[in-house]
Formats: C-alpha cells, sequence, structure tokens
C-alpha cells in the first residue's frame, strides 16, 4: 500500500512568508497578503517598538492577526557575538513581550542580521524556540532539515516572479513543497516597488493546491506528522495529537482527525 503524508486537505504544497523587524510598512504589506489570502509570518523586536517607524505595541495584536508573530531578540543584535546570558535575555525577553501582546505562546524565531552559531541555535532552543529563519537562500521549494537552520525559497527582490511561476507549476504531488519568501517590508518603499508583491500575491492567491500557511503552522503539522502511529500492516492508522492530519492512500485523499483510530483499507 502506497501511503504519502500530505499538507491539510491532502494538498502538496504550501506558500509562507516571513517579514523582519515591524517597520510601519507592515500595515501595507499586511493588506496585500488579506486581499489575496496570503498568510506569513512577522518577526519583531519588542525592545525598538517605541522607535517612531515601528509597529506600536498597542497595534500589534490587530495588524497582524491571522499571521504569526515570532521573535526577532529584544533589540536586534549580531547575536552570535555575545555572550551567553546575553543571548538568553534577548530571546526570553522578546518571548516574554510578544506574548504579552498576543496572548499565545510565540515559538518561532529570525535571526537578526543572519547571525548564528550552534551555541545560539542550543540556547533558543532551551528558552522554546522551535524553528530559526536564516538570510540564506535555496532557490528551491525544499522543507528543511533542520528546523533551527530553515533557510528561505527567496528574498523578495531576487527572481520572485520566475520562481513563484515555478512554483504553481510544479505538479507531482508525490512530493511535498515549500516556497518560502522572506524579507523587510520597508525596502518595499525604498526600492519603490509595492507593485512587485501585489502582482506576486495576485499571481499566488486562491489556487487550489496550495496550503497558505504561517511559518508556525508548517513546522507544527510537519512534527505532528512525525507522531501518526500505524499498523505494521498499514490497515489502519492512529493521530494522538489534536491535529487534524491528512494523507494519500493509494491517491485517495484521508483526513485523520486529532484523537482518531483511522481504517486505511
Amino acid at each position: 500500500m502506497k501511503i504519502y503524508i500530505c499538507f491539510p486537505e491532502g494538498k502538496a504544497k504550501t506558500l509562507t512568508m516571513s517579514y523582519d523587524d515591524g517597520r510601519l510598512a507592515d500595515r501595507k504589506l499586511i493588506s496585500i497578503f488579506n486581499k489575496y489570502g496570503i498568510r506569513g509570518t512577522f518577526n519583531l523586536n519588542v525592545g525598538l517598538m517605541d522607535q517612531p517607524e515601528r509597529v506600536p505595541k498597542e497595534e500589534v495584536r490587530e495588524l497582524y492577526q491571522g499571521h504569526e508573530i515570532a521573535t526577532h531578540t529584544y533589540t536586534h543584535p549580531t547575536i552570535a557575538r555575545c555572550p551567553s546570558v546575553e543571548i538568553y535575555r534577548e530571546i526570553v525577553e522578546d518571548r516574554k513581550g510578544l506574548e504579552a501582546l498576543t496572548g499565545y505562546p510565540v515559538r518561532g524565531h529570525a535571526y537578526p542580521n543572519g547571525s548564528v552559531n550552534d551555541q545560539v541555535k542550543r540556547i533558543f532552543s532551551d528558552c522554546g524556540i522551535v524553528y530559526g529563519r536564516t538570510v540564506e537562500e535555496t532557490g528551491n521549494f525544499e522543507l528543511p532539515e533542520e528546523w533551527m537552520n530553515w533557510k528561505a525559497t527567496c528574498h523578495h527582490n531576487r527572481n520572485l516572479l520566475e520562481l513563484g511561476e515555478r512554483f504553481l507549476n510544479f505538479k507531482k504531488i508525490q512530493y511535498l513543497k515549500c516556497m518560502y519568501v522572506w524579507g523587510h517590508s520597508y525596502e518595499f518603499d525604498n526600492h519603490n516597488n509595492w507593485d512587485l508583491m501585489e502582482e506576486f500575491c495576485k499571481m499566488m492567491g486562491g489556487q487550489p493546491d496550495i496550503w497558505y500557511a504561517t511559518n508556525i503552522e508548517i513546522h507544527d503539522y510537519m512534527e505532528a506528522s512525525k507522531l501518526l502511529q500505524f499498523a505494521a500492516d498499514e490497515s489502519f492508522v492512529y493521530n494522538p495529537t489534536v491535529m487534524d492530519m491528512w494523507l494519500s492512500v493509494e491517491g485517495e485523499i484521508v483526513k485523520v482527525a486529532g484523537g482518531e483510530r483511522k481504517s486505511l483499507c
């Protein structure tokens, strides 16, 4: 029997976005995302939110609703150069501040200035961070082998539309593919190219074979998929999580609800 893990509703592709620093241009970027049903993650520094060019604290919960808020450290240092006590403080204080604003556990991260080493990853993991996005780019659509070293497909200024078209045209459902775009919203003001993101989101939105997800949703779904318990003869599966999971069983899409034992034949 051929069984594949699928994304929700049996899809094999997911699109996610990641934008750093919480600048005021996030307002316009989010309006574009929401217009086309695009979802993503915004990486914020609580310690810098009082600066005039940053989204103020009182606006955070409403503005980013429907998207994920993740950490970006408290004050945006090049953190691999910092002593361990400062690394702890930067991530814990950012988590505490963001959780007070959002009301949910903040478990994701984007490394400021792309600064990361093994010590940083270890400390962040100890402090409850489950994935970390780098500034490296792959140019492909692979899921990360290591969540704390998650590389994006591309920055929005590098071949965005060409990669988007390639992603749309990829139809091999035996693979799980993820297009991951990162950047800073203020860059669209700097380069006067908001039309680029508008065109991309219009092209990518509303596709029936794409799961539009935040970074943490992709992480949590893939980790939950590892907990599925299959019978040795593959006649049934038990889902011990609270999350609904999706499978392709001999080409048929099967939903396995949280807590459900599901017959597969």
